[in-house]
């Protein structure tokens, strides 16, 4: 935290170890949350998140981003705080668009909520997948923001090894004990050979972060490419994590649950249908898919030739 972020962190008091983000994530949501408390997401929404904060009692507000670069209307934002809103989400980069919150954003973003007295909860999973040379930036690293900013992250996406589940949430001590006492109720302990290991990832010389990003940065622009090939429309070039967003073109007649259905059937590819990150209606909440490339070059290679033997003379996928 100190190399990456400039914060000074007391590992004794200011960090709970979980059993991935997500434990980490939900343990922060019952620790800080009381019934009736409101919390702001921006959407679309990784779906675990609205989850926990209504098992926790509490109540998501949603902010759309406006597509198709999912930028950030201050004006929403601002309205979506009330007497009764007790924290706010930030995922960044995120899932599932692939968007970096740039620092005028975050500066916005940090400003609400530090006049309206609001706690931030940061997803910083995608922390090291980020593209362009851009930096990865917290929001915990704004003025005034780490006494009332928890960051919860893994190792699962920076060294791909999503199945060991370990996590970690840090923030002020008060609640980093709160969740360390809500962690040890649900699941007792992150798996402790894996801890070992992490602290051998975790003292990974600067290469290897530059090579994940250059390896990912490759991925990204083939699967866009193809994408764009095969009839999508691509707006937007993800800046961070490994999806992309894509949107179904205004001819195609199809849902995204029903064009992923084809997909699996016609060319044994499968994606996610967007309309599951949307938690209210929108013109467009069943138009896009999210396409993950964080498989290797076999793979994504594979499953292009599946998808272009399925062009049709116009160019586009035949059930585009």
């Amino acid at each position: 935290m100190k190399q990456m972020h400039g914060l000074d962190v007391d590992p004794l008091t200011d960090i709970a170890i979980c059993c991935g983000q997500t434990e980490a994530f939900a343990a922060t949501m019952f620790a800080i949350i009381n019934p009736g408390d409101e919390v702001i997401l921006f959407e679309p929404s990784f779906e675990t998140y609205g989850t926990c904060i209504s098992m926790a009692g509490g109540i998501p507000v949603y902010v759309a981003l406006d597509p198709p670069y999912w930028t950030l209307d201050v004006v929403k934002l601002l309205d979506a705080f009330t007497a009764k809103t007790k924290a706010l989400v930030l995922n960044s980069p995120h899932n599932p668009t692939g968007k970096v919150f740039n620092m005028g954003e975050l500066e916005i973003i940090a400003e609400y909520c530090r006049t309206k007295d609001c706690i931030a909860i940061t997803d910083e999973v995608y922390e090291h997948i980020i593209y362009d040379n851009e930096p990865h930036i917290s929001l915990a690293s704004l003025p005034g923001m780490q006494n009332r900013t928890i960051i919860t992250s893994s190792l699962s996406k920076t060294y791909s090894v999503t199945g060991w589940r370990v996590g970690w949430a840090i923030g002020p001590s008060c609640i980093a004990s709160a969740i360390r006492n809500i962690h040890t109720k649900v699941t007792d302990s992150a798996p402790a050979p894996f801890q070992e290991a992490a602290l051998t990832a975790l003292t990974s010389p600067p290469e290897y972060y530059r090579s994940l990003r250059a390896e990912y940065e490759s991925k990204r622009d083939f699967v866009f490419k193809l994408l764009c090939q095969v009839g999508f429309q691509v707006e937007f070039k993800p800046l961070g994590s490994f999806f992309i967003f894509a949107a179904l073109p205004e001819t195609c007649k199809l849902t995204d649950i029903e064009f992923v259905e084809e997909l699996i059937k016609e060319a044994g590819v499968v994606a996610v249908p967007g309309c599951g990150f949307f938690h209210t209606k929108h013109d467009y909440h069943n138009r896009y898919i999210r396409f993950a490339f964080c498989k290797d070059d076999a793979t994504l290679t594979s499953a292009a030739r599946k998808m272009q033997q399925l062009v049709d003379a116009s160019g586009r996928l035949r059930f585009l």
